[in-house]
């Protein structure tokens, strides 16, 4: 067989070769090269100075909408000590209330977004109060827990399919001045960083390259 057709051949294979193994390390670290950012972050500590109130409507980061909730802990109506400050979605109007984000959030298709919270039974009755937690048309979900429940970790994670902006939304819907109790809000989003994937792919188009350059110098050095 002709040696120049060899010679193309095995260039042809290798720089195929390196050029695969430069997409799989792509493929294999795009999660993790990405820029996480932080949209909200709540334990509601800081609140009215540490201090718990009924019928509080002053949130950093929070409108009350539809009805009152309560700040409580740190000593006042504190049902679960050493938590600090939280809120009872369900205040002392009779009428349950909705933390609504100030802040209304961008996504872009491809953006993960992460959401974190802390919910606990009521601890007064055996009332299993309803919350369902909204961010725009990405994630509906509603929670009922056990009225002696302590607070509990619910963490979602998901992809965004197409751009879209939305507040995040905690809506109770009791009447009896006594709600599922919120603390520690987070919410990040992570978007991958295509700089990261290019720089795979170009580390493998110059393996590639050199690969094909020895060989060259190879084939030279044997004629």
């Amino acid at each position: 067989m002709n040696k120049s057709i060899v010679f193309k051949s095995l260039n042809k294979i290798g720089i195929a070769l390196t050029a695969l193994t430069a997409i799989g390390f792509a493929t294999t670290n795009s999660a993790s090269a990405a820029t996480v950012t932080t949209l909200l972050q709540d334990d509601f500590n800081q609140e009215n100075n540490g201090v718990g109130t009924l019928n509080y409507n002053q949130f950093a980061n929070f409108d009350v909408i539809n009805g009152s909730v309560d700040l409580i802990g740190n000593g006042f109506f504190d049902f679960l000590p050493g938590n600090g400050l939280y809120v009872d979605l369900d205040g002392s109007t009779f009428l349950a209330g909705t933390l609504q984000s100030k802040t209304t959030f961008n996504f872009q298709p491809g953006d993960i977004v992460n959401l974190s919270f802390q919910l606990a039974g009521n601890q007064r009755n055996a009332m299993i109060d309803p919350v369902t937690v909204t961010l725009g048309n990405l994630f509906n979900e509603t929670f009922s827990l056990p009225p002696s429940q302590g607070f509990t970790t619910i963490s979602r994670s998901f992809t965004v399919a197409s751009a879209t902006s939305a507040t995040l939304n905690f809506r109770e819907t009791g009447t009896d001045n006594i709600g599922l109790l919120l603390d520690n809000v987070t919410l990040t989003k992570s978007v991958p960083e295509p700089g990261s994937i290019m720089g795979l792919l170009a580390f493998g188009a110059f393996g590639a390259t050199s690969l094909c350059k020895r060989k060259q110098q190879q084939s030279a050095t044997n004629a």
